[in-house]
């Protein structure tokens, strides 16, 4: 059972969380995804078609499905103080940056994370007290903050940015680093033998710096592959493509039947 509190905690130091990654304001079919069992539930605020009011719908409705069991987290659209505290601020666990590039960079995610003294996020737990805290330090200490690995940059930079103190788990966007090691389309460098070494890269970075480490997948397969190779969470991808794969599959198998009839 992974409740708020814990999360972080989990992400550092556990292995086999498995998440599913939302993209679509649709709260009934979120409160219907967390009664299933998954480790936590991903708003997509970054390229998803969630704002602040569907986040908050959204998380809400996670609570309500849940009984604590799955917990909501919130990619962000930017590494910055504003998107990162407001997602918090609306109930998150936890935050997926995109984008970290440099220590730095990950360093200002962890800052935008927790409050004075130890970063600079603005206190006003309207909601989120709900679920962590009101207390800071326990928040601080509660709150994910999870760095993305997508970039060749970010990728040259993996083991310094892994052990920026504060930063519980990196991330890998697949897509993102496909294009960034010169593949076009992304999806056709997952199986290069230059994209495994990436992997193997960021999953050595994190596991020497006592991190997390997730990968973004496709398919429950995928993410079934992603645990046994090392990765210690993975995130199943996403509503509307699974929705889309479903209702393809349905129509297929009704027009077969006719036809074969």
């Amino acid at each position: 059972m992974t409740t708020a509190a814990d999360l972080a905690e989990r992400i550092r130091t556990q292995t086999g969380l498995v998440g599913f990654w939302v993209g679509t304001d649709n709260p009934p079919m979120t409160e219907r995804l967390a009664r299933l069992g998954y480790d936590y539930l991903c708003l997509d605020a970054q390229h998803g078609l969630l704002d602040d009011t569907g986040c908050l719908r959204n998380l809400t409705a996670i609570d309500a499905g849940t009984s604590g069991t799955t917990v909501g987290i919130v990619r962000v659209a930017a590494n910055t103080p504003q998107h990162i505290g407001r997602a918090l601020d609306l109930g998150a666990a936890g935050v997926i940056v995109p984008l970290v590039n440099t220590p730095e960079e990950a360093a200002a995610a962890v800052r935008a994370c927790r409050y004075p003294p130890a970063g600079i996020r603005s206190y006003g737990p309207v909601r989120s007290a709900l679920h962590i805290g009101p207390d800071p330090r326990e928040t601080d200490r509660a709150v994910a903050c999870i760095v993305m690995i997508e970039t060749r940059e970010g990728l040259d930079n993996v083991e310094k940015i892994a052990q920026v103190p504060g930063v519980d788990a990196l991330y890998v966007g697949p897509s993102d680093l496909s294009l960034a090691l010169g593949n076009t389309p992304p999806a056709a460098g997952w199986s290069t033998p230059r994209f495994a070494d990436a992997l193997v890269r960021v999953r050595t970075a994190a596991r020497t710096a006592g991190r997390g480490c997730g990968l973004h997948t496709n398919t429950g397969a995928a993410a079934a592959r992603a645990l046994a190779d090392g990765f210690t969470f993975a995130s199943v991808s996403d509503d509307i493509d699974h929705l889309q794969n479903a209702a393809r599959h349905a129509l297929d198998t009704a027009r077969s039947t006719v036809l074969v009839g």
